[in-house]
């Protein structure tokens, strides 16, 4: 359904970026994303698939670098753009409007640390792609650790007992890279190029982690098989091994005296990206459960005419409704400013995850028997909400660092500045 928007300041840009990226995900992501829920996970990265038209053509459109600045060809949108288009995407899919923004993770990365040289190498001619075949990954899950690669408050993560599952070894000019990545690292076997975390001084934890870009063309890099699971499943994720890895020193780009900073930054944005998109998926809740309601004939009348369905629509809608204004306000601050207020980010992926749960949970309920089933978008929004509960730090861990982090900002309370 067509939404008035509490935020009567949109510009005609704004307008015509948030209504192209509404086209797209309605014309092109909405039927992919069906396509590729029931396929298999081989299948769906399968050389006919229709995720590679797909790519290609959300990359002619420079949806992949809507994070990068335009100074180095990127798409300049502004925070609240950025929030708009996000939400649009989402709504047509939450996995593949991931797919689409994790891609660019390691080029934003060197941007915020501004290495000219890593900035032409890799950067530039990532935004100059129109094709799809540049891809980036995130690289930082393992076997043996996930939230706890990004709990930064707590004393374990400078234990030396802490062992990453990826290590770094300096050899003359070059370091040389051991161990695997899980399988949930997000188009972990499609990508290109990963932002690889891995740890440099054992005797330090995590604290002595580093990040580096790597090519995963080189000697030594394998893959595991894509990732069968029950949600996102629009969303390649699977393993990468490194067996004797070499890569020249400088591009290790993140070292350990910078490492729990730059967590925090990349914590920032992918917490704020994962905010918006629950936006746009509990939006497509909502509108499924909206629309259902007016044509469903129990006792007589539609049920949108019954007393509780209309509180449980206004429920609803009340979720979608706060979370965008919280969401965007959010990026607002904490794209604006460096270094963020993480504690922010945080709140809002938080929020904006548990809500879009809620509200997916309550399109099946009103949707009853046919919610259950494929035919009806609801279950596979459902299942799409339950895995970002979970994605880019759980929520649970997520709250223990939030509240670590109001702990050591604000001693006599978040008020009192």
């Amino acid at each position: 359904m067509d939404y008035f928007d509490l935020n009567t300041n949109l510009t005609d840009e704004d307008i015509a970026l948030r209504d192209a990226a509404r086209q797209f995900a309605e014309k092109e992501m909405r039927p992919v994303a069906r396509q590729l829920d029931l396929l298999s996970a081989d299948a769906a990265v399968a050389e006919d698939s229709p995720l590679w038209p797909f790519l290609k053509k959300a990359y002619s459109l420079g949806y992949h670098k809507i994070l990068l600045p335009e100074y180095y060809g990127g798409l300049g949108s502004s925070a609240l753009q950025t929030s708009l288009i996000f939400e649009e995407l989402a709504w047509g899919s939450f996995g593949l409007a991931l797919l689409t923004t994790v891609v660019c993770f390691p080029f934003y990365l060197i941007c915020i640390t501004n290495e000219e040289h890593l900035i032409e190498q890799f950067v530039v001619p990532f935004c100059e792609c129109t094709d799809g075949s540049i891809r980036g990954c995130w690289g930082i899950t393992e076997p043996g650790h996930g939230s706890d690669h990004v709990n930064m408050g707590e004393a374990f993560f400078s234990s030396p007992k802490l062992k990453g599952d990826v290590r770094a070894k300096l050899d003359g000019d070059e370091y040389v890279i051991n161990g695997q990545k899980s399988a949930w690292v997000s188009g972990g076997t499609i990508a290109t190029h990963t932002m690889l975390h891995v740890q440099l001084d054992p005797s330090k934890g995590f604290a002595g982690n580093g990040i580096c870009i790597l090519p995963l063309d080189l000697p030594g890099v394998s893959r595991g098989k894509p990732l069968e699971k029950i949600g996102q499943r629009d969303l390649n994720q699977g393993e990468i091994f490194f067996d004797d890895v070499r890569i020249p020193k400088e591009w290790m780009f993140v070292d350990p005296d910078f490492y729990v900073p730059m967590i925090d930054m990349i914590l920032n944005a992918a917490n704020l990206s994962m905010a918006n998109w629950s936006v746009g998926l509990s939006r497509a809740a909502f509108d499924e459960a909206f629309t259902y309601a007016q044509e469903r004939i129990q006792g007589l009348s539609p049920i949108i005419d019954h007393f509780t369905t209309k509180q449980r629509l206004f429920t609803m809608f009340t979720r979608v409704e706060a979370a965008r204004a919280y969401v965007r306000a959010a990026m607002e601050l904490n794209l604006n400013i460096s270094p963020p207020h993480v504690e922010y980010s945080i709140a809002a992926k938080t929020l904006g995850t548990d809500w879009a749960f809620e509200n997916a949970n309550e399109a099946i309920q009103l949707l009853g028997g046919n919610g259950l089933t494929r035919e009806y978008l609801p279950e596979k929004l459902f299942r799409d909400a339950r895995a970002a509960m979970i994605e880019d730090g759980n929520n649970e861990m997520l709250r223990q660092h939030g509240g670590h982090v109001l702990k050591e900002n604000y001693p006599r309370g978040p008020l009192d500045f």
